[in-house]
């Protein structure tokens, strides 16, 4: 059992601080950097081109580009907590999470790299837990540990900690919402030293010194899944984190599993709906391990991330900007959809789209969605 790929990439000094400036900047996600860099064919040309695309997308004044300086303080510093900022297909980047479509182009990763390359699963679930739900995530961590696999969490209290704590010996990695240096909540840094030292790891996109928010909750939960083969979910109610992350894993492609509870226990809630919706029961290790085996054996091929991969950045006219504009509104639509109806070329949508998105006035949403802020 082995997700190891040797190295496939290496960044220099100087394109680690371009690729930090660019994703550091206002408005610019993982998507948005990818065909930026796709399109210019590198971070630096990007950079230069960013106050530009932001003023055709209507933004009132340029966005904030990081300067070098800046980026070079964040490595350093980085650097001084153990903290190394690494790219899809470099070594300690964990190979799954590099083929989910909104992969941070850069991963601040501390701890065992070998951990990180290694089969994953994920465990989430309350943190309301009850007794019942903490005991049986820590004997389905510590079983599927014995297996050979490596149990991924966000670190929160109740089923996150649980699974982290019975999984140490085996390994473990913490997913955090916020920067390394921002540990959430913070009765659990003395978890995360424990995990550092006993070989695990800890995984974060955010800068250093970023106090995690509501809405980075959700980006955290993407790595949680996107990391991992499949994610198991252990006590979660309607409306829960863990269902979120439960969809995102849906949306990933990745598998889904659920542990039943009492329908009398509002904790089990949604565990039990995503029974109902089709996620795999679970009352043991082996139903997870017979669930991924066949995964495994499947070898894992990083996407390309060559400049000429994607459709390339298209220059629109006012007509077609305009367009494009008035089919989109608060509703979420579809990218297909959107060429669709507007009869535009593909590749000039997706410019007007960029174009808005470096504004500030475009928002993405799961499965291909977008919609105007």
């Amino acid at each position: 059992m082995n997700d190891n790929n040797q190295p496939t990439t290496h960044l220099t000094d100087a394109q680690r601080i371009d690729w930090l400036r660019l994703i550091r900047s206002d408005n610019v996600g993982p998507r948005t950097f990818r065909s930026l860099v796709n399109h210019f064919g590198s971070a630096r040309a990007a950079l230069d081109a960013l106050p530009e695309l932001a003023r055709r997308g209507g933004a009132a004044r340029p966005g904030r580009i990081v300067s070098e300086h800046e980026a070079h303080r964040e490595l350093i510093s980085s650097n001084k907590i153990g903290v190394a900022l690494v790219a899809p297909g470099e070594a300690g980047y964990p190979p799954r999470l590099a083929l989910i479509d909104d992969a941070p182009p850069l991963l601040g990763v501390r701890g065992s790299h070998d951990t990180l390359i290694r089969p994953m699963l994920a465990i989430v679930g309350s943190r309301n837990a009850s007794g019942a739900g903490l005991k049986f995530a820590a004997t389905l961590a510590r079983d599927l540990g014995e297996a050979g696999f490596v149990i991924v969490s966000g670190l929160a209290r109740g089923i996150d900690q649980a699974a982290h704590r019975a999984s140490l010996s085996g390994g473990t990695v913490a997913a955090l919402a916020g920067g390394h240096d921002k540990i959430y909540p913070p009765e659990h840094e003395e978890l995360l030293a424990q995990i550092l030292r006993e070989a695990g790891a800890a995984i974060s996109e955010m800068p250093l010194g970023h106090v995690p928010r509501a809405r980075d909750f959700p980006r955290r939960n993407r790595l949680i899944s996107g990391v991992a083969l499949g994610v198991a979910v252990i006590e979660a109610a309607h409306r829960s984190g863990s269902l979120i992350t439960a969809r995102i894993a849906a949306e990933q492609g990745r598998e889904v599993f659920a542990v039943p509870g009492s329908p009398l226990d509002p904790r089990a809630a949604g565990t039990n709906d995503l029974i109902k919706q089709g996620a795999a029961l679970v009352t043991e290790a082996a139903d997870i391990i017979n669930a991924v085996t066949p995964i495994l054996e499947r070898p894992i091929e990083l996407p390309s991330r060559e400049p000429d991969e994607l459709p390339p950045i298209a220059e629109p006219d006012s007509g077609d900007r305009a367009r494009i504009v008035g089919l989109l509104g608060p509703s979420p639509i579809g990218l297909d959809d959107l060429i669709r109806i507007s009869n535009v070329a593909p590749a000039v949508v997706r410019t007007v789209l960029l174009e808005l998105e470096l504004a500030g006035r475009l928002e993405r949403h799961g499965g291909g969605l977008v919609s105007l802020l």
